[in-house]
């Protein structure tokens, strides 16, 4: 047991390091990894199987230094033995972030997103159910927030995978989706049509390129039409949306993760929940008129069901800007219930430290009946 448990924590520490962790959440799992210490045999497995030239690609050589510099202060701190490889690695490693200088002033990193299966209990049994490898942005002081990894889209990707019934043979649509890592786990499940959407251009092109690293993405829109559990990509801005732009989208469950941020969105937000929740029979007879669809009416039946819903993970950083949304809502007639307490996701990500599980709030949005 002790030696599964070993090797459970060396695979904790790669995946850390595939998924960028903050390196200071590394070196933890380095030290927990070595019984306390970051030992000769832990270095040896960071050397091969974290930094090895055979994983992972297109390497962040800032992102590389750091972690070799931190876990050989480390271990000199602790009067371990660094090997020498350690050494000779960061000295590589320094040439070639001086050589390729243009790549880490890019503004962009590679993410390696592993979901474990909760029930695994040894590496040799392929523990990750779920790679998702995502292109992220460095730079939020640009504003480029959207394509930046948020801890409510973590929390709702692991709801998605341990709740798969709510969303197998859905059709499902996010808004404000980012860097797409929701879309990859609802394709997972087996939804039947996904739709991610963002108003922003730059978040929507990185998002594609995700979806197409994913082997998600097709640019032809008659391969996308045709095509079962592929993903699809549109641009929405909430403050120009109307019902229009809504034509022809199916959905029977709204996802969102972190839109809850800005007061002046909230107005924007409430009304294209309420525009993506309601019943739609006039609207589905337009579509129906305008694209000649024998299925509309089937649509228009079933969401006249009432069954339509929305997941929206958030942390609620202010409260202000919540009870404005809450009170928003209300106005609308749009009814939120707080499921976080009654609903717990199966814990997918117990390698990433830096993910506050407990921050996030689960909320389910409908229509007041």
């Amino acid at each position: 047991m002790a030696a599964a448990g070993d090797e459970q924590l060396l695979l904790h520490l790669k995946l850390a390091f595939l998924a960028l962790e903050p390196p200071a959440c590394v070196l933890t799992l380095a030290r927990k990894a070595g019984g306390g210490s970051v030992t000769p045999h832990v270095q040896k497995f960071i050397l091969e199987n974290c930094i090895g030239t055979n994983v992972g690609k297109s390497p962040n050589y800032a992102y590389v230094e750091t972690i070799l510099k931190k876990v050989i202060a480390e271990a000199e701190l602790s009067s371990d033995i660094v090997i020498d490889e350690l050494y000779e690695e960061l000295g590589q490693c320094m040439l070639s972030k001086a050589n390729n200088s243009s790549l880490d002033m890019a503004n962009k990193i590679y993410k390696d997103i592993s979901f474990l299966s909760p029930t695994y209990d040894s590496v040799s049994s392929n523990p990750a159910s779920l790679v998702a490898r995502l292109s992220c942005s460095t730079n939020m002081l640009e504003g480029d927030t959207g394509c930046c990894l948020w801890p409510s889209s973590l929390f709702l990707s692991e709801f998605i995978l341990s709740f798969p019934e709510l969303f197998s043979e859905k059709c499902c649509f996010e808004l404000g989706s980012g860097v797409g890592l929701v879309g990859v786990c609802l394709n997972y499940v087996g939804a039947s049509k996904v739709i991610l959407t963002d108003g922003d251009v730059s978040t929507l092109a990185n998002m594609k390129a995700n979806m197409e690293m994913n082997s998600l993405y097709i640019k032809d829109s008659q391969l996308v039409i045709e095509s079962k559990n592929k993903v699809e990509c549109k641009y929405l801005s909430w403050e120009e949306a109307s019902d229009k732009d809504l034509w022809g989208c199916q959905r029977d469950v709204i996802l969102g993760a972190d839109i809850i941020y800005n007061p002046s969105c909230v107005p924007h937000l409430v009304r294209v929940l309420s525009m993506l929740l309601r019943e739609d029979d006039e609207q589905c007879t337009s579509v129906n008129a305008a694209t000649n669809e024998e299925t509309s009416n089937e649509v228009s039946e079933k969401d006249a069901t009432g069954d339509r819903v929305a997941y929206i993970a958030t942390v609620i950083r202010n409260v202000d800007t919540f009870s404005c949304f809450a009170k928003a809502a209300a106005d609308a007639k749009l009814s939120i219930v707080n499921i976080t307490s009654t609903v717990t996701p199966s814990s997918f990500l117990p390698y990433m430290l830096s993910y506050d599980r407990s921050s996030v709030q689960l909320l389910e949005i409908t229509l007041l009946s």
